[in-house]
């Protein structure tokens, strides 16, 4: 009982400062595979949200969507990481994401007393997106190639106002990774695209993106290698040598230009990991990478070394 009065204590001066600030999370689809994880990761939404935290979460669906497509004889293709998306790979994204994930996350927030409100990027005209045109870029073979990924959306404006209804009335929107062009064209958005989009819109003071490992590691195959925290000059290099590859480029990518743009502290953290986003925002150690600007971050050492 002791240690339990001891970490409520500690966790304090967190809740005072998190009091009515609005967090985006996005859930990777590797994290709703697990029934277990997905109540857990429920469980500290409404958790957060009784601490008056304002949530979005964002979800994306690519093993779910690798599965369907290669049940239907659609063999899947990737690029550093990114989706390539032929029509029939729109038609498996459509009823992956905004059907399968999304009802399963509904409901297991549901079950925690979270009121969440299905949503994609289309709603409300939430997202407006226009196809990606070919692009050269290197991919994890280190080969520079043009490469049309299909049915694939950049964002090119964000429309908050619906947003701000749901969350001004303590829902929690649940919004998968499909947008829409002016003519009304679906098209398949990177959910980390997506959640930095909206964080940067919405002016959200934290994004935090929960995967299938510790964070950025130094080393891909030591979890032990994990960087605590950086600004995005320590990833440019990480990102140039090639240390930072495969799914988890996009993902850091995006955190910096979530930081970029705004959005003080991003987080990458292992989502399956027990109580992950609490540890993360409540302890001084965490449990993943923070990335933030230098001058946070520079902040961020001093505090570190004051507290030692």
């Amino acid at each position: 009982m002791t240690d339990l009065v001891h970490a409520l204590k500690g966790a304090l001066d967190y809740t005072r400062l998190y009091r009515g600030q609005t967090f985006v999370i996005k859930i990777g689809g590797e994290i709703v595979d697990s029934q277990e994880t997905l109540d857990g990761i429920a469980m500290q939404a409404a958790l957060l949200e009784s601490l008056s935290i304002r949530l979005v979460l964002v979800h994306g669906g690519g093993p779910q969507a690798t599965r369907l497509s290669e049940r239907l004889g659609i063999e899947p293709e990737l690029v550093g990481g990114r989706r390539v998306t032929s029509p029939d790979v729109l038609e498996v994204c459509k009823m992956v994401y905004a059907g399968q994930i999304n009802v399963d996350i509904l409901s297991a927030l549901r079950k925690h007393g979270v009121r969440g409100v299905g949503l994609s990027g289309i709603a409300g005209g939430l997202i407006t997106a226009r196809r990606r045109e070919e692009v050269q870029m290197r991919d994890d073979d280190g080969r520079v190639r043009r490469v049309d990924f299909g049915e694939v959306g950049d964002v090119i404006g964000v429309d908050a106002g619906l947003l701000d209804t749901l969350l001004g009335q303590h829902f929690v929107p649940v919004i998968s990774s499909l947008a829409a062009d002016d003519d009304g064209r679906p098209l398949n958005i990177n959910a980390d695209t997506l959640a930095v989009s909206l964080a940067t819109s919405i002016g959200a003071a934290k994004l935090l993106v929960l995967t299938s490992v510790p964070g950025i590691l130094r080393d891909a195959n030591d979890s032990a290698s994990i960087v605590a925290y950086a600004d995005p000059d320590d990833l440019a290099e990480m990102l140039e040598s090639g240390a930072i590859r495969g799914g988890m480029r996009p993902k850091v990518e995006a955190c910096v230009r979530a930081v970029r743009g705004g959005v003080r502290r991003t987080h990458i953290i292992d989502g399956r990991a027990a109580d992950a986003l609490l540890v993360e925002l409540f302890t001084g150690a965490g449990c993943g990478t923070m990335i933030v600007g230098r001058r946070e971050k520079r902040d961020y050492r001093d505090h570190e070394l004051t507290e030692e």
